[in-house]
């Protein structure tokens, strides 16, 4: 069940993406950001009207420097619609994702923010070379 949350996150960043970039086109890429940001509240608010998992103890509790999340998000909308507008919806993704899993697998190797630390595989790096080799294939003009 995961892995269809994963993959399905993965799709609906690729259509956020390019929905975003089609409205910054008319709009305004800060413009944007916000308006998106916005509708995001709003939808968030409706859903936890019936959700209800508000646990504001559980808030109090939490390092208050995770809550740069939402400073990040505007940052992660920011440059995606950037980068596609810039490189198109293939190649933007496909730099970032290569860019999240470096990205990740060190913060998961040096156990950063919270995160159990893992040991290094040689596998993993080789992994994220084929992974880049498939990029550099992937734009490869005749």
């Amino acid at each position: 069940m995961a892995s269809l949350v994963a993959i399905l996150s993965g799709l609906l960043m690729s259509i956020q993406g390019v929905f975003n970039t089609r409205v910054n086109e008319k709009a305004g890429l800060w413009f944007t950001n916000a308006i998106v940001h916005g509708i995001g509240l709003i939808t968030c608010l409706i859903v936890l009207v019936f959700v209800r998992d508000a646990d504001l103890g559980g808030l109090k509790s939490v390092n208050k420097f995770y809550l740069l999340g939402g400073v990040l998000g505007a940052g992660i909308v920011y440059t995606v619609i950037l980068s596609i507008s810039k490189l198109g919806p293939a190649g933007a993704t496909m730099l970032i994702l290569i860019a999240q899993i470096v990205g990740s697998y060190l913060i998961q190797l040096l156990g950063l923010f919270g995160t159990e630390k893992s040991t290094f595989q040689w596998t993993k790096l080789l992994a994220v070379g084929v992974i880049a080799a498939g990029i550099v294939l992937f734009q490869w003009k005749k």
